[in-house]
C-alpha cells in the first residue's frame, strides 16, 4: 500500500521511554525538526526536564508518566495526545529494559517484568495506537533490535522479547495491509547503543555491564525513527554492525553460536564490580541521559544506516556489505 505520511515538521509523535537515551534523542531531534510530542516514561522528573528541553529546541511538548507494561497508562497516553493536539501522526515504542545474567540464573518475576516492558509494551502501544491511526493514517515505529535476528548470551530474555517483537510487528503489518489500512508499520532494529541501557538492566552477573562493540551514539537511531515516521519503511537496521551480524545468524548461524559462547560472554562485561545490580526493570531509573558510560570507542556515525535511508545510494551500499558479509563468512568457517 502507498502511505502519504506527512513531514516530522507537521506531525505529532507519540515516543515511549522518552526520558533517556534513544527515546530523548529522537525527542530532541524531532524538536528541531518543529514536530509536537507526546513525551512517556516512568520517571515524572524526568519526563518534565525532557518537555523543557523540548521546547527550547523549538517544539511543542506534553509529558505524562506512564508504565509501558499497563494498558491503562497507554490508553492514558493516547488520550492525552487527543484532548492536547488533536491526535498524533506517529507512535514510538521505544521503551526496552534488559537483564545481564544467564537465563538459569534470573526469576521468573524478573523474566515476566522484562517481557511485561518489552514485549507487552509493544503490543499495547501498537494496538491503541492502531485504533486511532486507521482513521487518519500515519506511521507506527517499533524498537526492536538486531537481538530480533540473533540471540545473545547473559542477555538471552532481552533476545527473546525483542524476536518476539518482531513476529507480533510482521503480523500486525501483514493484517494491516490486508485491511487496507493507510497505517505504515516500521521495525527498527539497532545494533550496540551508547545509552544508559546498561546501567538500567537488572544485573546478576556480580559485573557491570558493557555493550559489545561497535557502539553506534543514539542519535543514528533517532534519525532512522524520524526516517520511517515520515518515509514507509518495513525495517530499518541501525549500525552496519546490526546488518552483518544479522547476515551471519541467517547463513552461518553455527559460526554465530561458536561467537556467542566464546566471545560475547566476555564483551558484555565490565572489569569491576557491578554498582547497583536491580537497575530499572521494577522501578524508573536515574533518567535524564541520551549518553551512556559505554568504555571505548563510540562511532560518530553509522554510514551503513545513512545510506540504508537513501534508496540509489543504499542499493550500492547494499551490493558492498554482500560482498563483505560473504568474506566475512568465509573466514568465520575457516577459522571454526
Amino acid at each position: 500500500m502507498n502511505h502519504q505520511l506527512k513531514p516530522v515538521s507537521d506531525q505529532v509523535i507519540v515516543i515511549t521511554g522518552a526520558s533517556s537515551g534513544i527515546g530523548l534523542a529522537t525527542a530532541l531531534a524531532a524538536a528541531r525538526q518543529g514536530a509536537r510530542l507526546v513525551l512517556a516514561a516512568r520517571n515524572g522528573s524526568a519526563l518534565a526536564d525532557a518537555e523543557r528541553r523540548v521546547r527550547e529546541a523549538g517544539g511543542e511538548a506534553v509529558h505524562i508518566v506512564a508504565d509501558v507494561g499497563r494498558r491503562s497508562d497507554l490508553e492514558a497516553v493516547a488520550q492525552a495526545a487527543l484532548e492536547r493536539f488533536g491526535g498524533f501522526d506517529t507512535w514510538v515504542n521505544n521503551a526496552g529494559v534488559s537483564i545481564w545474567g544467564k537465563l538459569v540464573d534470573v526469576s521468573d518475576e524478573d523474566h515476566r517484568k522484562l517481557f511485561e516492558t518489552n514485549f507487552w509494551g509493544v503490543v499495547y502501544g501498537s494496538t491503541i495506537a492502531v485504533e486511532h491511526l486507521r482513521q487518519r493514517g500515519g506511521a507506527l515505529v517499533n524498537v526492536g533490535s538486531v537481538a530480533s535476528d540473533m540471540a545473545l548470551p547473559i542477555q538471552g530474555m532481552y533476545a527473546a522479547s525483542k524476536h518476539a517483537v518482531k513476529g507480533f510487528t510482521d503480523a500486525l503489518r501483514m493484517e494491516l495491509e490486508a485491511d487496507g489500512a493507510p497505517v505504515s508499520v516500521t521495525l527498527v532494529k539497532p545494533t550496540s547503543i551508547d545509552t544508559p541501557f546498561p546501567r538500567h538492566a537488572r544485573n546478576y552477573t556480580g559485573q557491570e555491564a558493557k555493550l559489545p562493540p561497535p557502539v553506534y551514539p543514539p542519535e543514528e537511531v533517532a534519525r532512522a525513527i524520524l526516517h520511517a515516521a515520515a518515509h514507509p519503511a518495513r525495517d530499518i537496521y541501525v549500525g552496519g554492525a546490526a546488518k552483518m551480524m544479522a547476515s551471519m545468524q541467517k547463513h552461518a548461524p553455527g559460526t554465530m553460536d561458536w561467537i556467542g559462547a566464546n566471545v560475547m560472554v566476555g564483551q558484555q562485561l565490565r572489569d569491576e564490580p557491578v554498582g547497583d545490580p536491580h537497575g530499572a526493570l521494577h522501578h524508573a531509573g536515574q533518567d535524564g541521559a541520551v549518553r551512556g558510560d559505554q568504555p571505548g570507542h563510540v562511532m560518530g556515525s553509522s554510514a551503513y544506516t545513512r545510506a540504508s535511508l537513501h534508496p540509489i545510494v543504499g542499493a550500492a551500499l547494499f551490493s558492498a556489505a554482500g560482498i563483505a558479509a560473504a568474506a566475512w563468512l568465509s573466514a568465520g568457517r575457516q577459522r571454526h
